[in-house]
């Protein structure tokens, strides 16, 4: 959308927005709930306008009168290991915490992601950053002000279907201060599908723990922000995206954001119309029950379709004024239109860019105003019988495609049809990377890499006839899809490894109890880097070069290098923490007794009692007087929660 001369300053004009009224309401800070970049890597444009705006109106004078309580060190992975605001070096009024989302998740060298930029810079505080897929523990930020208590606990987007069984092998576990247990409002911030694609491609509440008071779900772009009991006593909201990305029907109901106020175990969310989005039409037309259209006559057609679309573009603009009743009618910009069409019984096409040329003036998306469906009757998914019946995807195709996740709909179809060479789950997330993270060289990069295995391990041999070689190539490609399978589900199970920087360079080193070392995040899929492959090769010089080549065909290059451990390394720990006061700019030092606020307590688990928040009917905030001394880290122990 970035390229689209029209909507391209469409995100940062919303994004000014919201800060203003930030600014207006006088929050105490903003919590974001991923994807704050649409892309995997944003440009330079998108950086430079996101960082100034964060400068703009989130820097200056001011005070964030929150009390911060938990190791900071813990809850922020960068190098500093301080939240900004009580950072001396940063005069920040209004903090921003944010999670990553699916679409600017870490990746590449060195695991980072857009959100590390900003962190590291000071514009932002970045948590729910896991090193480990299969084995998460969560550390909450812990907050004070007044007598209201908050403890916010993220989790960075994972890829649905191994976060799914994670939770399933109940894997997941949430540290809970011990003191004081009951008093804290748990909020739970998350980035993950939340309607069922497939049977394990979502996160379904009844996962969450039941202790959680509200859940900020990040992810699905409708606009659902009215909380919503869950099936465990907990409330729901789901903010949406702040701009319509897809011309779909989820994305064409009024974007809102939330202004939330807690006191003690209650809460009440305020919804906040945003104004300044592109305004949004989208309809229906069956043409076969419009009286009066002649199938044979396209003329007509097309005439009564022009006059459809023209009174949509008199509705957005009557919405867009009730919302901005200070703002003139020339004022209005062109919105978006989307008009589906079904033609069936005897109704034809005709050519969409070329209907839209008639309102390059008025709409913001002339191309694509028009989408021609047809209603099918349903029928069987059928398995290809010969390779021409690959290219015949209209079966497929379902009938609102708008509302389609089109990495299901490539699943379920090479789930359907065979490929001869190409494994199909590895291909589907290759697709998933491309579509996502806008990877543009990820499929060649892995078609290119799979055809020159296949042709490694055709070419030791030798000359073959046509029915022995097709059975060669199907093996191989069923042998890489077992490894790859294997190893997405058994990944950090035998065993795991951990990564420590070291004189800037990576030592593997082998875990042990307790592990002390930050590891290395793995995200619960492969990377493309050339330090992932396996060469046996380097390893067994002296292997006759056919025995060689066979032990690089079979390790596929997918299987993670398996390196001789070293003793293990345990990071340096100050003799004694600080912490450091925003009013006066002061360095405390922490008595010596005073232990890290977030090492889990070894007791045995014992199960609070459920609490739930409720909505208020009035609003209320939380108090909070102007400390003029420096705040001291508090002594809290945590026990873990698990699911």
């Amino acid at each position: 959308m970035e390229q689209d001369p029209i909507r391209c300053n469409d995100s940062f004009q919303t994004f000014e927005e919201i800060l203003k009224l930030a600014v207006a309401h006088k929050v105490d800070f903003i919590l974001l709930g991923g994807d704050l970049f649409h892309e995997n890597k944003p440009s330079r444009k998108s950086l430079f306008n996101c960082m100034t705006l964060i400068r703009q109106y989130c820097f200056g004078d001011g005070e964030c009168h929150v009390e911060f309580l938990s190791d900071q060190s813990v809850n922020f992975s960068n190098r500093f290991g301080t939240v900004n605001y009580q950072d001396p070096n940063y005069n920040v009024k209004i903090p921003i915490f944010s999670i990553h989302g699916n679409h600017d998740d870490p990746s590449g060298d060195g695991n980072l992601c857009a959100l590390d930029l900003l962190s590291v810079s000071g514009l932002i505080n970045y948590f729910g950053k896991q090193t480990q897929v299969d084995d998460i523990e969560i550390n909450p930020l812990l907050m004070r002000k007044g007598d209201s208590r908050l403890a916010i606990y993220g989790l960075g987007n994972i890829r649905d279907e191994r976060l799914h069984r994670t939770f399933e092998k109940q894997k997941v576990k949430m540290l809970r201060p011990v003191e004081d247990t009951d008093d804290w409002f748990n909020l739970f911030v998350i980035h993950q599908n939340r309607i069922a694609h497939s049977q394990k491609n979502y996160i379904p509440d009844r996962f969450l723990d039941s202790f959680l008071n509200l859940c900020l779900w990040g992810h699905e772009h409708e606009c659902l922000i009215e909380p919503q009991e869950s099936v465990n006593n907990f409330f729901i909201t789901q903010p949406g995206s702040s701009i319509a990305t897809s011309l779909s029907e989820g994305e064409s109901a009024q974007k809102h954001i939330g202004i939330l106020k807690i006191t003690g175990q209650e809460f009440q969310l305020e919804k906040i119309k945003l104004k300044t989005v592109r305004p949004f039409v989208m309809d229906n037309v069956e043409l076969s029950k419009v009286d009066g259209l002649d199938p044979g006559d396209k003329d007509s057609v097309a005439l009564f379709l022009r006059r459809k679309v023209s009174k949509m573009i008199i509705k957005a603009k009557q919405q867009w004024l009730e919302l901005n009743s200070d703002k003139q009618e020339s004022d209005f910009p062109k919105p978006l239109i989307r008009l589906r069409v079904e033609y069936s019984e005897g109704f034809t096409t005709f050519n969409p860019q070329r209907f839209g040329q008639n309102f390059v003036e008025t709409v913001a998306n002339p191309k694509d105003i028009l989408q021609f469906y047809r209603k099918k009757a349903p029928r069987a998914k059928k398995v290809a019988a010969n390779p021409q019946d690959i290219l015949d995807i209209e079966s497929f195709l379902p009938e609102n495609i708008e509302e389609t996740v089109v990495e299901d709909f490539i699943a379920d179809y090479l789930n359907a049809h065979k490929l001869e060479i190409i494994p199909e789950n590895e291909f589907t997330d290759v697709i998933e990377d491309f579509i996502q993270k806008q990877d543009k060289e990820v499929i060649s990069t892995f078609i290119d890499d799979t055809i020159a295995k296949t042709r490694e391990m055709i070419e030791l041999n030798g000359e073959l006839e046509i029915p022995r070689l097709k059975r060669i190539i199907h093996n191989i490609k069923e042998q890489r899809k077992e490894e790859y399978s294997k190893q997405e589900q058994d990944d950090f199970e035998d065993e795991e490894y951990v990564y420590v920087n070291e004189d800037e360079k990576k030592k593997q080193v082998k875990k042990a109890a307790p592990v002390k070392a930050r590891p290395k995040s793995t995200r619960g899929k492969k990377t493309r880097d050339s330090d992932e492959d396996v060469d046996m090769s380097e390893e067994n010089e002296e292997v006759a070069p056919k025995k060689r080549k066979t032990m690089e065909v079979n390790s596929q290059t997918r299987k993670r290098a398996r390196k001789a451990p070293v003793e293990e390394i345990e990071p340096a720990v100050p003799e004694k923490p600080i912490q450091r006061s925003k009013s006066k700019r002061l360095i405390v030092e922490e008595d010596e007794e005073m232990k890290p606020i977030l090492e889990p307590k070894v007791e045995p688990e014992v199960e609070p009692p459920k609490r739930k928040g409720r909505l208020l009917p009035t609003s209320f905030s939380a108090s909070g007087t102007k400390k003029k001394k420096a705040v001291r880290q508090s002594t809290l122990n945590f026990t873990p929660s698990q699911r």
